[in-house]
């Protein structure tokens, strides 16, 4: 589920769609969070789908760890690719904002940390060296990421969190104890890469 302060809105004819702040949404905010209404399908459970559905799929799901692709049911599944993005997954099946993101900006994460099937070269982006998506980034990224959600867990206690109700209970006690400063955060390597069988 996407943050409630947040709006579907065409970026422009080449992008297209995206995911836009309606107000500030504060650094260390959960900006979206998997529930109960996205959906895991297995690969083989897509193959044997017709090819309008697959489209769909390919196009708008992430893989997890362990392979499965997930459908977002709202418009999370808009949030746009950046190479310097403002809101980075977690291992607690959320994602937080690193940034503070004023109204009328978009929401956008690296989709190097979604487990892409292939390589995927988006638009051109002024001040990054990178220019591929690549299946194995976070293998490469992970560190950076996570000092920057390291930042942002500093803050978590002291924004307006809409969406903390939702979080996994199996999480919960140990996101408050990262939160308070009294537990290290878990790494994200192991809680969203695919490691693809050779």
């Amino acid at each position: 589920m996407i943050h409630p302060a947040t709006e579907l809105r065409l970026i422009n004819d080449t992008i297209g769609y995206g995911v836009v702040a309606t107000r500030l949404i504060p650094k260390g905010t959960i900006v979206w969070i998997l529930d109960k209404l996205d959906r895991a399908f297995a690969p083989e459970e897509i193959a044997d789908m017709a090819s309008v559905y697959q489209e769909i799929l390919y196009k708008y799901c992430y893989r997890d760890n362990i392979g499965q692709y997930i459908f977002c049911w709202d418009i999370s599944r808009y949030v746009n690719h950046s190479f310097k993005p403002n809101c980075i997954s977690t291992a607690y099946d959320f994602d937080l904002a690193i940034k503070d993101i004023h109204p009328g900006e978009e929401l956008t994460e690296d989709y190097g940390f979604l487990n892409v099937d292939e390589p995927f070269e988006p638009l051109p982006e002024k001040g990054s060296r990178r220019k591929v998506v690549l299946p194995d980034d976070i293998m490469r990224k992970d560190k950076q990421w996570e000092k920057s959600l390291i930042i942002a867990f500093k803050r978590f206690n002291t924004v307006e969190q809409p969406l903390r109700g939702l979080i996994n209970p199996t999480y919960l006690a140990k996101v408050e104890a990262v939160a308070r400063g009294e537990a290290p955060m878990d790494s994200i390597l192991p809680s969203l890469y695919y490691r693809r069988l050779a």
